[in-house]
């Protein structure tokens, strides 16, 4: 258990000291509740804070570890108003894990601090955010002050008010924190020979159980810790929170490997109620891990469906765990924690194809643009793309008809059919002009008289067939104006003399390159 003092020691005169701005505050508060409940998923219990106004210790659970938050050394309205803050982030539905991050950062801020941010208002808040984050202090910091600003709001203290919540967004930008870093730089991906020894492990524990060679329990467990973590991309809580009503497992066949199912909650979300469960499929082959771990806990420990899955007692257990069995099998201690594992099991997905939405889902993400660091990073991205179109001699023509812009006469006998264009344009037959990228079927406009200066067409490298083109279009237009009696502003017309222009723009092109 852990024990968190907040500020140092606060001298009498400071307890004595009036601070007008907090007073007045807390008299607009609405009083703390008698008991302050909040709910442990990890223990599944509702636990309490009684008598909260009068604590001068928080027990806090989260996670399976339990803090203590001492408020010995705060003066008596400061204490008040971290309690406030405790409860109102509560209030609004966040986990007791972001709840308690509330006492991380009232710590690193004076008595002096939440004055003057009380008592600056509106207009003057943006001067005292200035002049905080000039001090370059830790994250939490800012996030307590907004978490005050936002009770004001709620409160309309002092000139706030709703609508100004936004403002806290807007006009008070956070440190800038570059996200990911360690996913940028590449060093929490494990490489393809550390994946490899990870995966003969769970083999070797697999076929050992196939065997009847029965390894230690000790190990079976820490072989389902590492199958969830690397498969599933699984987070320390999630992993600890899998209870054995959780697990589905069957077989088809009396000697069949049994197919295993494993659902657990998404973590991280911004409220409890986001928290939707997710299910996976064990691989076949390792499926025999879960099913030992999981007999092995009913028969020997009398675990009931309502018990958890992996005999841990906290999220963070899991990780140490972790941790030390990737070291063991990689024999590095750098690399293989439970966020490595993590990561590295993110880009599989990406390297393998996986489209934004799919990556998602299976990392759990309430938003698809969490996860696109991975495209940005994946060293096999460019490389798959380039191989996609390398493979197809379709897709070599189309990148060298992209670049030149013009096509062979042996490219477009290659290209579909519908991709040919040819037609008889006022009796005229024409053809052999080039292709269309998409697909004459496709196009509502008529064939040859709107391909020319059309961006999806590929004319073709002969400069003899465009000025036939030529030559007839100009025979229709002097046989249009013949018959229209020189009516040259009709659509027809006009369309013609669009035509004859683009055709000569594209003679010029190919004149330029026999110079």
């Amino acid at each position: 258990m852990n024990q968190l003092h907040l500020f140092g020691a606060i001298s009498s005169a400071d307890e004595m000291k009036v601070r007008p701005q907090i007073a007045s505050f807390l008299k607009c508060a609405p009083a703390l509740p008698p008991v302050i409940r909040y709910y442990d998923e990890f223990d599944d219990v509702t636990r309490s804070i009684d008598a909260p106004q009068s604590a001068r210790v928080f027990r806090v659970h989260a996670y399976g570890t339990s803090v203590d938050y001492t408020f010995d050394h705060l003066p008596t309205d400061c204490a008040a108003l971290v309690k406030q803050a405790f409860l109102f982030v509560l209030g609004l539905g966040r986990h007791v894990a972001t709840a308690r991050k509330t006492f991380d950062g009232a710590k690193l801020l004076s008595p002096l601090d939440v004055e003057r941010i009380i008592a600056a208002g509106p207009l003057e808040i943006s001067q005292e955010w200035v002049t905080l984050r000039a001090r370059e202090l830790p994250l939490s910091a800012y996030i307590y002050v907004k978490t005050i600003l936002r009770m004001l709001c709620t409160l309309r203290f002092n000139g706030w008010s709703p609508d100004h919540e936004g403002l806290l967004y807007t006009g008070l930008p956070n440190p800038t924190v570059v996200a990911d870093a360690a996913v940028r730089s590449g060093q929490v991906f494990l490489t393809i020979e550390q994946e490899s020894h990870l995966v003969r492990h769970l083999d070797r524990i697999a076929a050992q159980l196939d065997s009847l060679s029965q390894p230690d329990d000790l190990a079976v467990e820490d072989a389902g810790l590492l199958l969830c973590s690397y498969q599933f991309a699984m987070r320390p809580i999630q992993i600890a929170s899998v209870k054995m009503s959780n697990c589905r497992i069957w077989s088809d066949l009396p000697d069949a490997a049994p197919s295993v199912h494993i659902t657990f909650h998404m973590a991280k979300q911004r409220s409890v109620t986001a928290r939707h469960p997710l299910t996976r499929r064990v691989k076949r082959e390792w499926g025999v891990i879960i099913r030992a771990l999981h007999e092995k806990r009913t028969r020997r420990k009398g675990a009931t469906a309502a018990d958890r899955l992996f005999d841990v007692d906290s999220a963070r257990e899991v990780g140490l765990r972790l941790s030390k069995l990737t070291a063991e099998l990689l024999g590095v201690e750098s690399v293989g924690t439970a966020t490595d594992l993590r990561h590295s099991a993110a880009q599989r997905l990406v390297d393998a194809g996986a489209n934004h939405e799919e990556l998602a889902e299976f990392m759990g993400h309430s938003r698809t643009d969490t996860g696109l660091i991975y495209y940005d990073v994946s060293p096999t991205h460019a490389e798959r793309v380039n191989r996609a179109l390398g493979v197809s001699d379709v897709y070599q023509r189309v990148a060298r008809i992209a670049h030149d812009r013009f096509i062979s006469a042996d490219e477009l006998a290659q290209l579909k059919e519908e991709q040919q264009i040819a037609a008889v344009p006022h009796g005229i037959p024409i053809a052999g002009i080039g292709g269309c990228s998409s697909g004459q079927p496709t196009c509502r406009f008529n064939p040859v008289m709107a391909c020319y200066g059309c961006q999806k067409f590929l004319p073709l490298y002969d400069r003899t067939t465009h000025e036939s083109v030529l030559a007839s279009m100009r025979e229709i237009v002097v046989f249009f104006e013949k018959s229209s009696k020189g009516d040259v502003n009709s659509p027809a017309y006009l369309q013609l003399r669009r035509t004859i222009s683009d055709v000569q723009v594209v003679i010029d092109e190919l004149s330029e390159d026999d110079k």
